[in-house]
């Protein structure tokens, strides 16, 4: 894949977003130590704004209330009648919709970082929804390269029919920040060190960026969904099979048969040099 997008004008406008789903709890406690202490994510000359984005689901430590407010940013729903007879994800959504866009206008917010946590051991990952934007595959680039030894790995959800319509969708660069593994509605200390290096770097790169430095041609390496493989299910739909316990191995164990598997769908994305804008305002 060949990327062709270049930014245009310096980065001003940043929302991180935490506690889309209620029960994933890395972002939700980032989220609310930087709405009272933001000092580590502040940068010269870019606003950044901390956001719990499903405050209901956040109280009460669940995915979501009605439906999963990760999947109703489409125009259907964003430009239904506001009515309490809606799900309050897409009430939530429409409120969201007008605070950080409206989503696909010149008004709407830069970037917008989601945090999200998995109960899959798949480390530090970054969400990538367009193959040919060489602003965000720099700014990938830039992540795994400063995480490093660390991995970071890419995962590119461009998939016509498997792609969904997401919270961060608002911004004109949305960003997906998932790490795992961690048990949902628990918090662990190692993880949240890794979220919280994930956004140092990416808000260090906004700020080259925006201060004029150039970054060199990059090639990065991304997982791409290829198709979704459900659990044997009965007549009823119930699922009628789990995973064999000779598969429940030890972290590296899986981590390295997850890496196999992997790479079996892999393919690489390539990005033209990209020359920061100096922001004269």
């Amino acid at each position: 894949m060949s990327s062709c997008h270049v930014v245009e004008d310096p980065i001003k406008k940043v929302a991180i977003f935490g506690g889309t789903h209620g029960n994933e709890l890395t972002g939700v406690f980032l989220v609310k130590h930087w709405l009272e202490n933001g000092a580590e994510i502040q940068r010269t000359g870019l606003e950044v704004k901390p956001f719990i984005t499903n405050p209901r689901a956040v109280k009460k430590c669940t995915r979501y209330i009605d439906c999963d407010l990760n999947r109703v940013f489409d125009c259907e729903n964003l430009g239904k009648k506001m009515s309490e007879d809606l799900p309050y994800e897409v009430r939530r959504a429409q409120e969201i919709n007008h605070l950080f866009g409206p989503k696909g206008s010149e008004d709407s917010y830069d970037i917008i970082f989601d945090l999200h946590n998995t109960t899959s051991n798949m480390g530090c990952t970054l969400i990538l929804e367009d193959s040919k934007n060489d602003f965000l595959i720099q700014m990938f680039h830039y992540i795994k390269t400063s995480l490093a030894p660390l991995p970071c790995y890419v995962y590119l959800i461009e998939h016509p029919s498997l792609k969904y319509a997401t919270t961060r969708s608002v911004a004109k660069y949305p960003v997906g920040i998932e790490v795992g593994p961690q048990p949902q509605g628990v918090l662990r200390a190692d993880i949240l060190d890794q979220m919280r290096k994930m956004i140092k770097y990416a808000l260090d790169f906004i700020h080259n960026f925006n201060e004029g430095k150039e970054f060199p041609p990059c090639a990065l390496e991304v997982y791409k969904i290829m198709e979704k493989v459900d659990y044997p299910r009965d007549e009823n739909g119930e699922i009628a099979a789990i995973i064999h316990p000779n598969l429940q191995r030890d972290k590296k164990e899986e981590r390295d048969r997850n890496m196999d598997v992997r790479e079996k769908h892999q393919s690489a994305a390539s990005c033209m040099p990209l020359l920061g804008i100096e922001s004269t305002t």
